[in-house]
C-alpha cells in the first residue's frame, strides 16, 4: 500500500512537472492575474485585525490598541441597528424574489421572439441602463418620482394616486418597491445575458420533436426551454442568495434622506453615518461591520448552495 501510495504521489509530481513545462506559456499569461487576486484580494484581509482594535493610520496595524469585541458590540447595540437590519433583509429578499425573476422572464420573451433584427434590438436597448452611473439613475428616479415628476402626474391621473414626492414618503414599502423597480430597469437586460445564452443552447430538435407533437410554444416553453436552464437558474440563484445581503450602498446613499432613514437605511448606510458622519473617521467600527456583513453573505452563499444541491440536484461547488 505504502509503495502504492508512494508510486502515486512521485507520478502526481511527474505529470505536474510535465504541465506545467508542456504549458508554461498559459501559466505565464495567468501570472499577472495571480498577481493581482493576491495583492487586492487576499493581502487587504489582514485589515480584518481594524474591527478588534481602536486603530488609528498613526499607530498602524501593529501599534493600535486592542479592544476585542467592543465595535461589535458598538455597532450591534446602536439606537438604529435592527431598524437598518431589517430594511436590508426586506431589500435582500426582494432582490432574491422580484429582482432575481425578472431576468429570467425577459430572458424567455426575447426566446419567444422570431424576427433576430428585432431580437438584437430589444437585447441591445435592455443593456444600455446598466451603463448609466448610479448617480445619474438615481438623479432621473429623483426628478420622475417628484411632486410634479412625469411618473408621479401619471400614478395621479390614471390610478388616482396621491400627488406626492414618493421618495420623501416614509411609509412602507413605498421606497423598498422604488429601488427594486428601480434596480430592475438597471440590471434586467444585463441579467438576462446568461439565461439568453442558456437557452439559446438548447437543441432545437427537442422543439421540432414536440412541435410535431402538438405542442404550442408556451408548452415548449415550460416543458422544454426552462428545465434545460434549471442548472444555469440554480447556479445564478446561489451566487443571488451570496450578494443579497449586500444591498446597493450607492444608490440607496443617492436617494435616501433623514426623513426616510426608516425604511431606506441599510447596514452599509448605518455603518457609513455611524463611523465617517460625525467629523471623525472610525475605520474600527466600518471594519467590524463589513466582518460582519461578510460572515453573513458567506453562511447565506453555503447555505444557499446546499439547498440547491438537495433540492435541484446542481450547485455552484
Amino acid at each position: 500500500m505504502a509503495k502504492n501510495s508512494a508510486a502515486l504521489t512521485g507520478s502526481a509530481r511527474r505529470s505536474w512537472k510535465t504541465e506545467l513545462k508542456r504549458d508554461w506559456v498559459v501559466y505565464l499569461l495567468f501570472l499577472p492575474i495571480i498577481v493581482y487576486e493576491v495583492l487586492m484580494h487576499y493581502l487587504p484581509m489582514f485589515g480584518i485585525v481594524m474591527a478588534f482594535e481602536d486603530y488609528n493610520v498613526v499607530d498602524g496595524y501593529f501599534h493600535s490598541p486592542w479592544v476585542g469585541m467592543k465595535h461589535f458590540v458598538d455597532l450591534f447595540s446602536g439606537e438604529d441597528f435592527l431598524q437598518a437590519l431589517r430594511n436590508t433583509v426586506v431589500i435582500g429578499l426582494l432582490k432574491c424574489t422580484v429582482g432575481f425573476v425578472a431576468p429570467i422572464i425577459f430572458a424567455l420573451m426575447l426566446s419567444l421572439i422570431n424576427s433576430k433584427k428585432f431580437k438584437r434590438i430589444a437585447q441591445t436597448m435592455s443593456y444600455m441602463p446598466n451603463f448609466v452611473a448610479a448617480v445619474i439613475v438615481c438623479s432621473l428616479f429623483t426628478q420622475f418620482l417628484a411632486k410634479d415628476g412625469p411618473l408621479t402626474l401619471l400614478l395621479a391621473r390614471l390610478l388616482g394616486a396621491e400627488n406626492q414626492n414618493w421618495l420623501a414618503n416614509d411609509k412602507p414599502p413605498v421606497f423598498w418597491i422604488i429601488y427594486t423597480m428601480m434596480g430592475i430597469w438597471q440590471g434586467v437586460g444585463w441579467g438576462s445575458i446568461m439565461y439568453v445564452a442558456a437557452i439559446s443552447q438548447v437543441s432545437g430538435d427537442l422543439h421540432e420533436a414536440a412541435a410535431i407533437d402538438g405542442a404550442t410554444r408556451l408548452q415548449r416553453l415550460f416543458k422544454i426551454t426552462l428545465p434545460n436552464i434549471l442548472p444555469m437558474v440554480m447556479m445564478m440563484f446561489v451566487i443571488g442568495i451570496g450578494t443579497a445581503f449586500v444591498a446597493g450602498y450607492d444608490n440607496i446613499l443617492l436617494l435616501y434622506m433623514p426623513s426616510t432613514y426608516n425604511v431606506s437605511d441599510t447596514v452599509y448606510t448605518y455603518t457609513y453615518r455611524q463611523a465617517f458622519g460625525g467629523g471623525t473617521s472610525n475605520y474600527s467600527l466600518s471594519a467590524a461591520s463589513g466582518l460582519f456583513q461578510s460572515v453573513v453573505s458567506t453562511i447565506l452563499l453555503v447555505g444557499s448552495n446546499s439547498l440547491s444541491r438537495k433540492v435541484g440536484g446542481s450547485s455552484l461547488f
